[in-house]
């Protein structure tokens, strides 16, 4: 590979633990009337156009501004006081380091949630990149992963990206890259059909990882 490509809500850090019972619980419940989508519909997408896809296919009963209000806030404790680091993320960033190979933090949160992260675990990329930096929709399109590789100066196809939603892996294998997919309770009945391989917890994921940068 020429660049590794991490997911971030869900792979780098277990946010979807905290984020989809705070959606199904309290956040969704204030934003909608009636039915509320399966959360693999709209995982992975960035809010803002959580909102519009919500608005459009449910009906929204808050504005975007208050959409917006409550994910910000309800980020900045589930990025600053709960979530934890992938247990196998230190000994994989140092092996890419070792064999030359930029690994990225690809999102669709905003700058603000990532920086959170960043800062909590004192975490460096070679890139970070955030849907709010990039021209073109979000996940699952794939303008994120055709930007990451754009920016590391490398085809989308020589890129390896590990992702865990629906959307996540969908847009990066439509933009051409080699998809894993992370597979923890939170995304246990998820689709991951896009995934060129499906690694089932931190220890699989870490052998596949090591295993492709040493080869």
């Amino acid at each position: 590979m020429d660049a590794l490509l991490f997911d971030m809500d869900g792979v780098v850090v277990d946010s979807e633990t905290y984020w989809h019972p705070a959606e199904r619980e309290e956040l969704l419940p204030q934003v909608l009337d009636g039915e509320l989508p399966d959360l693999d519909e709209i995982t992975g997408m960035p809010y803002r156009e959580i909102y519009d896809y919500l608005d459009a296919n449910y009906g929204t009963r808050v504005s975007k501004a208050e959409f917006v209000d409550l994910y910000d806030e309800a980020a900045e404790t589930v990025y600053r006081e709960k979530v934890d680091l992938l247990d196998c993320f230190p000994a994989v960033r140092a092996a890419a380091r070792d064999a030359g190979v930029p690994v990225g933090l690809v999102s669709s949160s905003p700058p603000t949630w990532m920086g959170y992260v960043l800062d909590r675990f004192d975490l460096e990329f070679d890139l970070v990149l955030s849907n709010d930096e990039v021209d073109g929709p979000g996940k699952p399109e794939p303008a994120i992963y055709e930007a990451a590789a754009d920016r590391l100066d490398v085809d989308p196809a020589d890129c390896v990206a590990i992702e865990d939603s629906r959307n996540g892996t969908l847009a990066a294998d439509r933009a051409g890259t080699t998809v894993i997919g992370y597979r923890v309770d939170h995304n246990a009945e998820t689709d991951l059909s896009a995934c060129d391989v499906v690694c089932a917890g931190s220890a699989e994921l870490r052998e596949e990882l090591l295993g492709r940068l040493a080869g």
